[in-house]
């Protein structure tokens, strides 16, 4: 299974449809966000996915309400962190910040998280696969990207938000 990453947006709608297209065009059959988005007017561009979304709120969320509702209509959007299990039977947990894992009972094959704004891709001493896509905004660093991951596998890569 071929999964989309992306978070931290923050209302880029230029940078959320350069994903849309990159996840549409790779054939993603889901797509999780890690968080701020910010606004419910960043929600209308994800409509255009092929595939349904899974997402967690971040710090950052201006309009909580607005983003719950636009969400409803793509997918389902929650409070961090929370797991879910994917067809294959990955088990993944979300989250916005790192530190929620710190704690974290129950087990898991790949952790999502965002808040840092930086790229990662690593593994714990346990092989646990850890992902943070950047920042799709490309507002603090100036590079936006996102993540794929494939599930079988448990590869993941970034792919940044060049012009397409």
């Amino acid at each position: 299974m071929l999964i989309g990453i992306f978070a931290d947006s923050h209302d880029h709608l230029d940078h959320i449809r350069r994903a849309v297209q990159i996840f549409n065009e790779a054939g993603c059959e889901l797509v999780v966000f890690a968080g701020d988005l910010v606004s419910s007017f960043a929600v209308p561009p994800l409509r255009e996915l092929k595939c349904k979304v899974i997402a967690c709120y971040g710090d950052n969320e201006g309009n909580k309400i607005g983003v719950a509702a636009g969400m409803k209509i793509i997918g389902t959007m929650g409070e961090p962190p929370f797991s879910f299990k994917t067809p294959d039977g990955r088990r993944i947990v979300l989250t916005h910040m790192d530190r929620s894992l710190r704690e974290l009972e129950g087990e898991f094959d790949v952790a999502i998280y965002a808040h840092t704004h930086k790229p990662s891709i690593t593994h714990d001493a346990q092989g646990r696969l850890f992902i943070n896509p950047g920042e799709t905004s490309g507002w603090s660093y100036g590079h936006p990207s996102v993540a794929l991951l494939e599930t079988s596998t448990l590869q993941a890569r970034i792919v940044e938000l060049t012009d397409g």
